[in-house]
């Protein structure tokens, strides 16, 4: 249950780092309200996952679940760059939290 919870936490990590673009520094309530709400959500999970997973597993997965997607997403919503080198870059980030996953 502790992953289910870690792995929501990351993707709802990824809803507040993109929310951050829509929020245009926090000037328009509805996105700043909803990635307010995802901060918090993303916070609280985390919490709850780390009752049971160790503090630096539970940390570097939930950030690399949302850098991973945040770029990921950023390349599909914000048209940012999909060269080699970001893509190989995400797949390390996404190879150390399968690595984590699968040390613990």
């Amino acid at each position: 249950m502790s992953w289910l919870l870690l792995v929501l936490a990351g993707l709802f990590e990824i809803g507040w780092a993109i929310g951050l673009k829509y929020t245009e520094g926090f000037t328009r309530p509805l996105p700043t309200v909803l990635t307010v709400a995802a901060m918090a959500i993303s916070l609280g999970l985390l919490g709850l996952a780390m009752r049971t997973l160790p503090v630096g597993t539970a940390y570097a997965v939930w950030v690399g679940i949302g850098a991973a997607g945040t770029v990921i997403l950023g390349i599909v919503l914000l048209n940012e760059p999909a060269n080699a080198a970001r893509l190989v870059s995400v797949a390390l980030i996404l190879a150390g939290v399968i690595g984590l996953k699968l040390a613990h």
